[in-house]
């Protein structure tokens, strides 16, 4: 019996990551607001370490900033540190993806198809905090016959940054059609074979919707 609480106890910040992180994704929580540990507690009716925990989990993956005494402030960026986040994010799929079309297999490009239809059936579904989710794991089954692990890891925190954004961007500028027309077409060049035309095409993606992130944003701010 005390081995199996152990084992619940230990599971509690994996949890409570995972539904801080997709209530800050889905703008549920919204940027600079304080989260306070003794509130979160008695929400998730669990005691303050697992809390804690988590917070410190969520603060090393920037999306928010953790202080010992006070909880956390979601993480509030610059109009420039946003333009950052999408600038290292061409940078390393560009890379991943010129390097993955001549290494792709027919699971790869199923698997991406079959991503491509869930992201629709979500948007179609008003579930636009599913939306993200998929649009990073999509991303990342363009690049995974790459084969880099260490590009993608330094990936991996680029777009989990970015894809609040990119949420609040499809869900406030009624976009989705304009995206999903973007990834259909990557994947159909990269079943083409045709690298240079699919590397210019996701850099042109990437720099798209940085640009209408970017505005929107500051629209909203003002």
């Amino acid at each position: 019996m005390t081995q199996k609480r152990a084992v619940i106890r230990q599971s509690l910040p994996d949890v409570i990551v995972a539904d801080l992180r997709q209530r800050i994704l889905s703008g549920d929580l919204s940027e600079g607001e304080l989260i306070r540990q003794e509130l979160l507690a008695e929400e998730y009716q669990v005691s303050r370490m697992p809390i804690r925990e988590a917070l410190k989990r969520l603060d090393a993956e920037g999306l928010v900033v953790f202080t010992n005494n006070r909880g956390a402030t979601v993480t509030k960026h610059t109009l420039d540190d946003i333009a950052e986040i999408f600038d290292v994010r061409m940078l390393l799929e560009v890379d991943l993806f010129t390097r993955a079309i001549p290494l792709m297999q027919e699971a790869h490009f199923v698997r991406c198809e079959q991503l491509l239809n869930d992201m629709d059936a979500s948007y179609a579904a008003g579930d636009v905090a599913a939306w993200g989710p998929l649009n990073a794991r999509y991303h990342q089954s363009l690049y995974e016959a790459a084969g880099r692990v260490l590009t993608s890891q330094l990936l991996e925190r680029a777009s989990l940054q970015s894809n609040r954004y990119v949420s609040l961007h499809i869900d406030q500028l009624k976009n989705a059609e304009r995206a999903q027309h973007d990834h259909r077409e990557l994947l159909s060049l990269a079943q083409q074979g045709k690298v240079a035309a699919a590397a210019e095409s996701l850099r042109q993606h990437i720099e798209s919707t940085k640009d209408q992130v970017l505005a929107w944003i500051a629209a909203a701010r003002q």
